[in-house]
């Protein structure tokens, strides 16, 4: 699924005027993280394993009385004041994260509560592609006459699904892809722009490997049993399958708009790991010097990690520069957005 802005008038393009992240302050070394594995579990590894392995030799992560809704408002009180704008100048609020406070009500009426708004509130998640996924909803709920202003916000704690006491080598390994988590939130405001704005997004979807990576605790599956409250994932099959199927989307998108890789200041790109964004530069020859590289010092941040690498350039971009979001999810989906700035 694609949709394209180019034919509609410039008044009916949405752009991005603002955005903003927060990370905790505290931070946790992968060699921490592996002396935590070992003592919990008195399994033996080699020195710096998941520093070796992942490339990640830090990851930030929520203090006991931080939520994802924490993090979420905090970004979005960054992102409402670098638009000069209140709470009350926002119609409608989505919170788009893996991570939520709660299992009812929406964590959107969590945040709402802490920013003091009125505005239609409610969540939308797809694992990592949710902020993206948020972005786009809406996007099409401002078109159809639904908004006249959007915050898109998200919170991700992944770090409280990460198994830090293993039973053995096996449960290490089907929980390895979690050691590779980081906490974070971030927001964008959302609004009707003359020119540039969003331009093009699309969309692949692959759902028979929904069940290769995740946490499945918490729905009417597995209502109850500390059991499934942990990440749970195959990394090398999620890496095959994005790696399958990841390409097309990049090909259609370039076919389709006429951009190359040079017509973007910056490509953000989620990662998951060092070793394998490498192997997605190798794969299709996006230039390392447009990525916005976050993942050694930050981890895998989930849905949070588009709007982090955004927030961190979003200053220095001027009217004209084009930025490529390239969104990987479990499930598995793969999305992409150019957005232009106005």
């Amino acid at each position: 699924m694609h949709t394209e802005d180019s034919t509609r008038r410039p008044e009916s393009r949405i752009g991005i005027r603002a955005a903003a992240s927060s990370l905790p302050e505290a931070a946790l070394a992968s060699e921490r993280l592996q002396e935590q594995i070992t003592a919990a579990s008195g399994l033996r590894l080699p020195a710096r394993t998941l520093e070796r392995a992942t490339g990640i030799t830090s990851r930030r992560v929520a203090a006991e009385d931080e939520y994802a809704s924490t993090l979420a408002v905090r970004a979005a009180r960054t992102a409402l004041a670098r638009a000069a704008l209140t709470p009350h100048d926002v119609d409608l609020l989505i919170f788009a994260s893996a991570t939520r406070d709660v299992v009812e009500p929406a964590t959107a009426h969590i945040v709402q509560a802490g920013l003091g708004s009125r505005a239609h509130a409610l969540d939308v998640t797809n694992a990592c592609n949710s902020f993206v996924n948020g972005i786009d909803t809406a996007r099409a709920m401002i078109l159809a006459g639904r908004a006249r202003r959007a915050l898109v916000v998200t919170g991700e704690t992944p770090s409280r699904a990460v198994r830090r006491a293993p039973s053995g080598p096996e449960q290490l390994r089907d929980g390895f892809a979690g050691y590779t988590f980081g906490d974070a939130g971030a927001a964008v405001v959302l609004e009707t722009v003359d020119r540039g704005g969003i331009l093009d997004v699309d969309t692949e979807t692959h759902s028979e490997h929904w069940a290769v990576g995740g946490i499945f605790g918490g729905g009417s599956r597995h209502p109850r049993g500390d059991e499934h409250t942990y990440f749970r994932g195959n990394g090398a099959e999620l890496r095959e399958v994005f790696e399958k199927i990841g390409t097309s989307v990049l090909d259609r998108m370039r076919q389709r708009t006429g951009m190359a890789w040079s017509d973007f200041r910056h490509i953000l790109v989620h990662q998951v790991t060092v070793p394998y964004l490498e192997h997605f530069v190798e794969l299709t020859g996006v230039p390392r010097d447009r990525l916005v590289v976050t993942v050694p010092g930050l981890g895998n941040m989930a849905s949070a990690t588009l709007g982090v690498q955004l927030d961190l350039v979003h200053e220095r971009l001027r009217p004209g520069d084009r930025v490529l979001f390239v969104g990987l999810g479990g499930g598995v989906s793969i999305m992409t957005m150019v957005w232009e700035k106005s």
